[in-house]
């Protein structure tokens, strides 16, 4: 009976998350507010139903009660998150909220699945991170001089990474963070985001060549400290992010070219100058020749893919846990053998539809250094998504990044969700901005009538004025009979 249950389960839950990847893009057709709303609620169902039949089935393969517990747990927080979203903020977007908790529901999903005890973890994280990210539109909403602190980003940011390259510990090959109370956090994920505001505040301030060089030079310093620690994958993240911020700000193409130069010279350097770089790039090559030096986790992965085809083998029906770092790096390689190709491309376009709107809102806001901080957390999602992703379908050498609010990971959860707060709280600048607009705008279309009413007045007393100038002078001049006659 059981196996009838996930069987059948499997299928609908590639239905449901069909649909929701559909209504992604079809919201943006319709015209009608109260159609908006109605396929806003319908994306709530659909993730509600997917994480129910999924922590049913989660419940009768381990029978264990506390997933029950659980999975209440996660219900509240979801409702939580979109009834405070909602309320507090009325003019945030519904949709980018809605995204944020479908990642979260697909995440604990596997990660349930994977691994119970940091499941759990990351539930506590999501929980304290959310609370934390409800305060961050408004500060971006109020605080008026964020671009006025372009230094502070950069030397909280080189320092930040600086004390990780120096007192870090080695994870992987790679100085990536530290542990403070047993708690592990991982600076890079936020410097990401402090960058951002860093070439944001520059980039208004001037374009001109003396603050590109400057700007440049600070960049720079950012990506060696990530080399120097062999975080490459940050340090890619902040690389490509400059360049399309860059090129944004100054529609100099000759940046592009000269930065896709030295980052490919930089590339091979690395590759002569890092082992692990050399290896992973060996393993990109062929994974399945070097499986015993390197290229298990990355031939694992690609079998995992294989074995799942396009609807999965169902959850606890597939081998996901012969993947090193599952849970992790290559949790898009778990999805894909459990719930089937179908459903990781939905993934995909979930993930798309959010960059969409990042940029959306980018494309829309007047103010330039919001126009650019949008721009910069929309790029420094997505390229990370597409890292994750390329790596573990061995598209491009594996980097090492996690897939944003669906790995496992505290400070990247922890960035992802401060990263959408902002975003929030952008849209809600956006929407000031429009209600400014229109609201002028009635104002001069009111005042136009008020104007021409006005000027009729004055033309009718301007007219009063000359019939009462001419019978002041007919009755103190005498006029001939034969003037009177002709007029």
């Amino acid at each position: 009976m059981v196996n009838v249950i996930v069987e059948l389960f499997k299928y609908l839950m590639i239905f449901i998350i069909v649909m929701y990847a559909y209504s992604c893009f079809s919201i943006f057709r319709y015209r009608s507010e109260r159609k908006r709303k109605a396929t806003l609620r319908r994306q709530n169902i659909w993730m509600y139903l997917l994480h129910l039949m999924a922590f049913i089935i989660l419940y009768l393969e381990t029978e264990n009660v506390t997933i029950i517990a659980f999975y209440l747990m996660q219900v509240v927080l979801f409702g939580v998150t979109i009834f405070l979203y909602t309320h507090l903020y009325p003019k945030a977007s519904r949709l980018v909220v809605n995204h944020m908790c479908m990642l979260l529901c697909i995440g604990f999903i596997m990660l349930t699945r994977l691994n119970y005890t940091k499941a759990l973890k990351q539930f506590a994280i999501a929980a304290c991170a959310i609370a934390f990210s409800l305060v961050v539109p408004v500060i971006i909403r109020k605080v008026k001089w964020l671009a006025e602190w372009g230094r502070l980003y950069a030397v909280a940011g080189m320092i930040a990474l600086a004390v990780v390259a120096v007192m870090g510990r080695v994870s992987y090959g790679a100085k990536l963070g530290f542990s403070v109370g047993g708690i592990s956090i991982q600076p890079s994920e936020l410097v990401k985001i402090i960058f951002v505001f860093f070439v944001a505040a520059s980039l208004k301030a001037s374009v001109t060549l003396k603050t590109v060089v400057i700007t440049t030079a600070v960049a720079a310093v950012h990506v060696l400290i990530l080399v120097a620690s062999k975080d490459l994958g940050a340090a890619l993240i902040i690389f490509v992010v400059y360049l399309v911020m860059l090129y944004v700000a100054t529609r100099q193409p000759l940046y592009i070219l000269a930065g896709l130069a030295s980052g490919s010279a930089a590339s091979v350097a690395a590759y002569y100058l890092f082992h692990h770089v050399k290896t992973r790039v060996v393993v990109w090559r062929d994974p399945f020749t070097a499986y015993d030096s390197g290229g298990y986790q990355v031939a694992q992965s690609l079998f995992a893919i294989g074995t799942g085809s396009w609807f999965g083998m169902g959850l606890f029906q597939g081998s996901p846990d012969s993947i090193p770092v599952a849970d992790e790096d290559f949790i898009f390689s778990a999805i894909s053998e459990e719930l089937g190709l179908f459903f990781a491309l939905c993934l995909i376009l979930i993930c798309v539809s959010c960059y969409i709107m990042f940029l959306n809102i980018a494309m829309q806001l007047r103010n330039q250094f919001y126009k650019l901080v949008a721009l910069g957390l929309g790029t420094c999602y997505i390229f990370q998504v597409f890292l994750t992703i390329g790596g573990v379908t061995k598209f491009i050498p594996s980097t090492g990044v996690t897939l944003p609010l669906v790995s496992y990971g505290g400070s990247s959860l922890l960035s992802s969700l401060i990263m959408f707060a902002i975003i929030q709280g952008l849209y809600i600048l956006r929407e000031d901005e429009e209600e400014n607009i229109e609201r002028k705008k009635k104002e001069r279309e009111k005042s136009i009538p008020e104007r021409r009413k006005a000027g009729k007045g004055k033309e009718e007393k301007g007219k009063q004025r000359v019939r009462q100038g001419d019978l002041s002078v007919r009755g103190s001049v005498p006029v001939p009979d034969g003037i009177h006659r002709i007029f």
